[in-house]
């Protein structure tokens, strides 16, 4: 079954992607927690367009993905794991623990470095959130954070399931953190002890940039208690915080395909 799954890596993750993708639209249609303030179809059409983009320049630019590298290093004995005696279970467990923790590492990276933040703000211009702006990346920033992960991977030798469970868990919950999606209080409160929810990630979308340095986490919600980047909620609360990037305001060039790619090298468009 396993071996299985590492050869059909590609579609099982696509699988996913679309099935999930599907299940939280109509959630956000069913149980919206925010009034849109543009229609899905300009902003839907773009950010899918964006994850389009991003899987064709991948293939092109780096064909080789996370798990190959994983089965590399496993060939070539590159990593920790690789080199002692550790239970497949534990492996499997520490690995995703810690390319978590790394991916919150990186995310603050790219907001605390002003050349990273030009790539990553084509993520936080969009006005709207909801569950396809958890895919709405620059190619840049894809490619970057794959080396990343490749370096990690090197790093500490994952197994291959390890890789693969974590990029579906990782594309997974950023399309649950993003879904505009209507959580009670209740619910929400037990939720975030764990896991990243809708209502916390949204703090991190606000145009007030000491809210959107906060809140860096997309699955375990611990990395941002423990690293002292949490804020429980907005100011401004849900309903009336402001959504976005404050210069980048003009929606020909933050819901458009073309002026998303090319946002990284623009000023602020004026209406």
């Amino acid at each position: 079954m396993i071996d299985w799954l590492v050869t059909h890596e590609a579609q099982v993750r696509s699988g996913f992607f679309c099935s999930l993708l599907i299940l939280f639209m109509l959630l956000e249609a069913k149980f919206p927690k925010r009034v849109r303030r543009h229609s899905r179809k300009s902003r839907w059409t773009a950010n899918i367009g964006l994850v389009f983009v991003n899987s064709i320049t991948i293939r092109l630019v780096m064909p080789l993905a996370t798990i190959g590298v994983a089965q590399y290093a496993q060939a070539q004995g590159f990593g920790l794991f690789n080199m002692w005696q550790v239970h497949p279970l534990m492996v499997f467990v520490v690995s995703i623990i810690v390319f978590d923790c790394a991916i919150y590492w990186q995310h603050r990276l790219f907001h605390a470095i002003p050349i990273l933040w030009k790539l990553h703000r084509v993520h936080h211009v969009d006005q709207d959130i909801d569950v396809t702006t958890g895919s709405r990346f620059h190619p840049i920033e894809i490619c970057l954070s794959l080396l990343i992960k490749f370096a990690l991977v090197l790093l500490i030798g994952p197994s291959m399931i390890a890789v693969m469970v974590f990029e579906i868990i990782l594309n997974g919950m950023a399309m649950f953190n993003h879904a505009n999606l209507f959580l009670s209080n209740r619910w929400d409160q037990r939720i975030r002890r764990l896991l990243v929810t809708p209502d916390m990630h949204r703090v991190h979308h606000s145009t007030i940039r000491s809210e959107s340095d906060r809140n860096f986490g997309f699955n375990l919600s611990c990395w941002d208690r423990w690293f002292g980047s949490y804020q429980s909620q907005p100011s401004l609360g849900h309903d009336d915080m402001h959504i976005g990037v404050a210069d980048f305001t003009d929606p020909k060039q933050t819901q458009r395909l073309g002026p998303m790619l090319w946002l990284p090298f623009s000023k602020p468009a004026h209406k």
